[in-house]
């Protein structure tokens, strides 16, 4: 059975048919060809398929497409404004806080709701709001250096 669905998805409205138990990580990846939403555990363990659903970071393999009719969304593929990276892109580039780049995206996005409501965090909270997302190559150091570095960019 199949369910018409309204979205927003990085400023643009997107009107679909899908079927009830499409997840809106495949529905990202696959109607709309947002691939930079990552797939990495299908059970919400490693956060790379973190998106903001109205303002606040979720994981998108947890939720259904139908579940968000109506609601906006922003991935990875919206953070970037005019061509220019997002304070918290530019800092994951210039710290080096990604190495094979798969849980990027995932970081950046639960990253981008955490400083909204904590705009000059200190190292410990940085880590903590990381806490369900995962990676496998950097050990996080300069994923912390990142997100500090935005936070300071951000709030100047």
């Amino acid at each position: 059975m199949s369910n018409q669905i309204t979205i927003k998805v990085n400023g643009k409205s997107y009107t679909r048919e899908v079927e009830g138990r499409t997840l809106l990580a495949s529905f990202l990846r696959e109607d709309l060809s947002l691939t930079g939403t990552h797939i990495g555990c299908d059970t919400s363990g490693c956060g790379a398929c973190t998106v903001l659903l109205d303002g606040k970071a979720v994981k998108s393999c947890t939720i259904l497409a139908v579940q968000a009719d109506g609601a906006t969304v922003k991935t990875i593929e919206g953070m970037a404004e005019n061509g220019n990276l997002h304070p918290l892109q530019a800092s994951f580039k210039e710290k080096h806080g990604l190495q094979c780049g798969f849980c990027t995206p995932g970081m950046i996005m639960v990253a981008s709701d955490f400083l909204a409501s904590n705009p000059k965090p200190n190292e410990q909270e940085i880590r903590e709001s990381l806490e369900g997302n995962f990676c496998r190559c950097t050990g996080y150091h300069n994923i912390v250096l990142a997100i500090k570095d935005a936070a300071d960019t951000m709030s100047a």
